[in-house]
């Protein structure tokens, strides 16, 4: 079972300060957890949990750890300087029929146009989300990757409709007000100049699925790369409002999801 988490969340919410926490150009520390072996050490408040889904993939280097382990490290360590929330200092890799999957409120899932779940794998994900879990979605681009994401999503919520989110939706209000969604783009920007990858993924998307209850449980950012955002926090080369940005947006989802 999901566990009931309590906690006082306080936010360094003052501009001056955010800013800096977040333009922090930081270490190269590379993390090492893999799929079945839990985070050393005692349990902690949260811990950034990756999800290890199945699925061959349609284009060479796609798959569930793009961007490991960089995007752990740079967004876990925001988590610790932002807020009060007590942080595992090392991420972890969950696949989604093992029973460790409850243990972790919130979820990250990567180019998830090559994913695919089996019957078992997409009950359990239904029964995860349904029990209260988070799923962040990311960094997956164009119309043929949205097609394979569906299809892996109707797998587990066949009924339940996508919807687009408001700018205005609550969850771009609290801790911070996103006055304006930027597409975070991914590594070829500071080649290119271009935020979006694919010629038919110019559109970025902030999209999502509800319970019964109209808790968001699955938010979903298409033709948007916000691990990019954080693991580019160190290079000089990218822009400072995108990781601005990629920051503030999972922040407020992991706040979010742990609040609802």
């Amino acid at each position: 079972m999901i566990r009931t988490i309590r906690l006082i969340v306080a936010v360094a919410i003052f501009a001056t300060l955010a800013s800096h926490a977040l333009a922090q150009r930081g270490s190269s520390r590379a993390l090492s957890p893999g799929t079945g072996r839990p985070p050393a050490g005692e349990p902690k408040e949260w811990t950034f949990a990756r999800l290890a889904y199945d699925g061959g993939g349609f284009r060479r280097g796609s798959g569930w750890a793009v961007d490991y382990p960089r995007a752990e490290y740079h967004f876990s360590g925001a988590v610790t300087r932002l807020t009060r929330i007590d942080v595992h200092t090392d991420g972890h890799v969950v696949r989604p029929d093992s029973d460790e999957l409850f243990e972790y409120p919130w979820l990250y899932a990567v180019e998830v146009g090559s994913w695919g779940f089996t019957d078992a794998q997409a009950g359990r994900m239904r029964e995860y989300l349904l029990r209260g879990g988070f799923l962040m979605v990311d960094d997956f681009h164009g119309e043929y990757e949205w097609g394979a994401f569906v299809a892996g999503m109707r797998s587990i919520f066949p009924d339940r409709p996508i919807e687009d989110i408001p700018a205005e939706d609550v969850v771009y209000q609290m801790p911070y007000e996103i006055a304006e969604r930027l597409q975070v783009p991914g590594p070829g920007y500071m080649g290119s100049g271009l935020t979006y990858e694919r010629a038919d993924g110019v559109v970025p998307h902030w999209r999502g699925i509800r319970d019964a209850e109209g808790r968001w449980m699955v938010m979903i950012s298409h033709n948007i790369d916000y691990g990019e955002g954080w693991e580019q926090a160190d290079n000089p080369a990218y822009p400072v409002p995108f990781t601005h940005q990629a920051y503030e947006v999972a922040v407020n989802y992991l706040i979010y999801a742990m609040t609802h």
